[in-house]
């Protein structure tokens, strides 16, 4: 199969590369094709192109494919346009060509799924010599063309009398190696059959060489190609098909339909929630011939709470036919199935309130996600996402209509911290710490005017809670000052105030924006007058100090605050600060560990001297 260098340089002699095809054929194993399994998927594609183009030539007449495995052949024939000698020498005997005629044959090929000559040599990978039969449709009289091709390269071409092939069409017969029984056996053949060309617009039929019927490979169209009697018919097909392909039974079913680029098929929505941003593979057919099984280039990346299988006429297969080539068609085709979606979810929010429920209850993280990007879906399902807030789980829409100032953390330990005391004091806050949540409540105020929105800082939150008395303050004075200084190497100051519930002894408020900023002064300090010291230096700001706030209503903190023995009042100091930063659920540093474990021995080993 030769390749012939032109060279001008009279001086030089002409040579031919000399092309290794069993070489050639591991590179495709190895870095073309996923699998051997691709050998029949290749020559179904031959046998629908050539009826592709028979249907040219006669518009009306009844063609189909005819597989054949028995265990020591496979045969695939087809009742297409076939070929003359000169087409064999063009398609099966020249790897690479670059003239006009065969940019005129890719051109004439344009309605076809694949390319005869690269497609066939996948066919040595499960066989060492191919067969090739074939006779010409487009001349009444044309003889029959033998084409064998071997392994190592050669082959040979021969014409035949007609009658050695009496109707028009191909016949590719493949002898199986011997370690390609696994793809070859006539089940796996059937399976395979089944797998490629399930939705092939011609008949396709398979025997096994037990003397039975062929049995159907493509008994029926895909769902959407059928006729139904009612919509909710049509709705439980299409269900069914989906189940049938992907494994599970969708929460519903959206039919695609983009007849710019002859695309039909489903998306299935999942039944359970995925993880953001984990991306499903779709199965994408092209003119019936499965393509890809994972194709997630077809939808966006926030689309992955559906599952797609969609059958195209327009879409750019890659070299391998294993995926879809990256251009203006696929991007448009990508746009528009997304705004299908879209369109499905206007719909439930509009006439069906209960599926839009089960929707966003499974799949409120993606629905959020398309929310941050798309004004559209941001006014219509707003109102109806889920967020945890300090009146429990609830919609922003209920949340609303109680807190006219809405309050949001920036962080889920943040909430954690102030939950119950900003519920006590009737302020209203949503957990923003979670993907989308504080962006999305900030975007509140575009559907509800009437509501204010605020990020949640210490000194909103400790401007709700009530001071002691002077009487009270004072006679605490002691205790706070030993407090302050066992805490000090945690940067916390310590105050006292009273607040509900009058069950929580203390409260950290704390940010980890103010855990940082102490962090890098303490490292500036630390590396004082090196190089990271001068940058850390440059970048310091006045380190914020954590606070401790006892609740005086606590009756531990009011017996802790008579507390005259120092060390006694350094423990429980740090004893409460230890359960304070626990409520907090935020991971806990190395030295706050040992404070917490310290300081409850301390406590055990003065109960147990007390009462001894």
């Amino acid at each position: 199969m030769p390749l012939r260098d032109t060279s001008a340089d009279h001086a030089a002699t002409d040579r031919t590369f000399q092309v290794d095809l069993r070489g050639l054929v591991d590179l495709l194993s190895h870095h073309l094709y996923s699998s051997p399994r691709v050998y029949l998927r290749e020559l179904l594609q031959n046998a629908v192109d050539a009826l592709t183009a028979r249907h040219a030539v006669e518009p009306h007449g009844n063609f189909g494919i005819r597989l054949y495995a028995d265990g020591k052949v496979v045969r695939v024939e087809d009742d297409g346009v076939g070929l003359t000698e000169a087409d064999v020498h063009t398609f099966l005997a020249t790897i690479g060509r670059s003239s006009k005629r065969a940019e005129r044959i890719a051109e004439q090929r344009a309605d076809f799924i694949g390319q005869f000559g690269i497609g066939l040599l996948s066919c040595f990978l499960v066989a060492d010599e191919i067969h090739v039969l074939s006779r010409s449709a487009r001349t009444p009289d044309a003889p029959a063309v033998e084409w064998r091709g071997r392994g190592d390269g050669s082959y040979t071409v021969r014409t035949l009398p007609a009658s050695a092939r009496p109707r028009p069409g191909t016949t590719v017969t493949l002898t199986p190696r011997a370690d390609a029984g696994e793809w070859t056996r006539p089940q796996q053949v059937h399976a395979l059959a089944r797998h490629f060309g399930s939705l092939l617009r011609h008949p396709v039929t398979f025997e096994d060489g037990s003397g039975g019927p062929g049995a159907p490979v493509n008994p029926e169209p895909a769902p959407w190609a059928r006729s139904f009697p009612t919509p909710g018919a049509r709705s439980r097909a299409l269900a069914a098909y989906g189940e049938e392909v992907f494994g599970f039974t969708p929460l519903d079913t959206i039919e695609l339909d983009l007849p710019a680029v002859g695309l039909k098929g489903i998306a299935c929505v999942l039944p359970e929630a995925v993880p953001a941003g984990r991306r499903h593979g779709h199965r994408v057919h092209v003119k019936g011939m499965l393509l890809s099984e994972q194709a997630e280039e077809i939808l966006p990346d926030w689309a992955f709470f559906v599952r797609c299988v969609v059958d195209a006429e327009s879409l750019r297969p890659t070299a391998s036919r294993e995926s879809l080539y990256e251009d203006d068609t696929l991007a448009a085709v990508r746009d528009a199935l997304a705004e299908r979606l879209r369109e499905w979810i206007a719909r439930a929010a509009a006439s069906d309130p209960d599926l839009l429920g089960r929707f966003l209850q499974t799949h409120h993280l993606a629905v959020k996600s398309l929310a941050v990007h798309d004004d559209e879906i941001l006014r219509m399902l707003l109102p109806w996402l889920p967020f945890e807030t300090t009146d429990g789980h609830t919609t922003l829409d209920e949340f609303a209509r109680t807190h006219r100032t809405v309050l949001v953390t920036s962080s889920v330990e943040e909430f954690r911290q102030v939950a119950a005391i900003a519920s006590a004091a009737g302020l209203g806050v949503v957990n923003g710490g979670y993907t989308y949540d504080r962006e999305l409540v900030h975007r509140t105020p575009e559907i509800r005017p009437e509501v204010t929105v605020a990020d949640l800082d210490p000194a909103t939150l400790t401007a709700h809670l009530d001071p002691v008395d002077r009487e009270t303050e004072l006679a605490a004075a002691p205790y706070l000052a030993q407090a302050r200084d066992a805490l000090a190497v945690f940067d916390c100051d310590v105050a006292l105030r009273t607040f509900q519930p009058a069950s929580a002894p203390a409260l950290l408020v704390d940010s980890r924006e103010a855990r940082h900023e102490r962090t890098r002064s303490r490292l500036a300090r630390e590396q004082e007058g090196g190089l990271w010291g001068d940058i850390l230096g440059a970048l310091r700001q006045e380190a914020p100090r954590a606070q401790l706030i006892l609740n005086q209503l606590n009756p531990l903190v009011r017996t802790a605050v008579t507390i005259d023995e120092p060390e006694l009042a350094r423990t429980s100091a740090e004893a409460l600060y230890g359960q304070a930063v626990m409520l907090s659920r935020r991971p806990l540093r190395p030295a706050e560990s040992s404070l917490i474990n310290r300081s409850f021995l301390d406590l055990l080993a003065h109960a147990l001297r007390k009462d001894s």
